[in-house]
């Protein structure tokens, strides 16, 4: 992933400006964020671990830190984010009794000692990462032996009919990168993680009004930030041709906006220095659904 095409990587600069901004609107537009991130809390009704120590890696505005600390009540829960905004925000979570530390930082260099926490709980933040395979012995790194990383990311399949418009536009690139489930597991397997099991679903946001759709990805920051996006303002007709690509996907009167989503755990070893971590013959774990969103 590191050779990938430079014009599709994130601009960090530019994703910690638009993630600033959007810290006030955030909450009020992601709803399927946290739809996602329920989700992946109710898979941890079948894990048993009892954590002392919890990273909430992407907190944003620390809905899931929140959620954490009442799973969890004796565990302390460090939310850490790119944005400070964003921060501020979680900060507020929880009670004047206890709140979750908050940490700013880039998820990719991570301010912590080794083996510093137990769990790692991380919200569609991967897919933010310029190459994983860092990202991933970066998390080993700070996760305790026996520790459990969780996690859920965007697959290629995210946003496909936005890219197809843009594609029919122009050549410069409208649409985050996302990475593709098999290479996901298999960087956890190249960086020496036990038992990584990977599965997807898809879920279909649907809307009246393409305005709206744009409305909702700037409101959230996830609007797009790679080095590859038009530097200028869009002009008139272009935003005309890209609408009028777009109206092609309408169905039953609706534009749809598929999301492919990914999940994912996996152990630090017990002995960190072991090579032999289990590998997971990833085809045979694949889980695709499909649901119909709000308009």
């Amino acid at each position: 992933m590191a050779d990938a095409d430079p014009r599709i990587l994130p601009d960090k600069q530019q994703m910690r400006r638009a993630f600033e901004r959007a810290a006030a609107t955030y909450d009020a537009a992601a709803e399927l964020q946290y739809e996602i991130g329920n989700r992946l809390i109710e898979r941890m009704d079948f894990i048993r671990i009892k954590p002392r120590r919890i990273l909430d890696l992407g907190a944003g505005t620390g809905m899931f830190s929140a959620a954490l600390m009442k799973r969890y009540r004796k565990a302390d829960v460090i939310a850490l984010d790119i944005a400070p905004s964003m921060l501020a925000r979680a900060q507020a979570r929880g009670s004047w009794l206890r709140r979750p530390a908050c940490v700013c930082a880039d998820g990719e260099v991570l301010p912590f000692a080794d083996d510093s926490f137990e769990f790692i709980f991380s919200n569609l933040m991967l897919q933010w990462c310029i190459d994983l395979e860092p990202v991933f012995s970066e998390l080993r790194r700070v996760l305790a032996p026996g520790g459990l990383l969780m996690f859920t990311t965007f697959g290629p399949d995210t946003l496909r009919e936005l890219r197809a418009s843009w594609e029919a536009v122009d050549g410069y690139t409208h649409v985050n990168r996302f990475i593709d489930l098999h290479d996901i597991g298999d960087s956890l397997v190249r960086t020496r993680w036990a038992e990584p099991v990977m599965d997807s679903e898809r879920i279909t946001v649907t809307y009246r009004e393409l305005p709206r759709l744009l409305a909702d990805l700037k409101q959230i920051g996830a609007h797009n930030v790679t080095h590859g996006r038009a530097r200028g303002l869009t002009g008139k007709r272009h935003w005309q041709r890209f609408a009028v690509a777009y109206e092609n996907f309408r169905q039953d009167g609706v534009l749809p906006a598929s999301y492919e989503v990914v999940y994912g755990h996996a152990w630090s070893p017990v002995n960190k220095h072991d090579r032999t971590a289990s590998e997971v013959p990833l085809a045979s774990l694949q889980l695709h659904r499909e649901k119909r969103g709000r308009d």
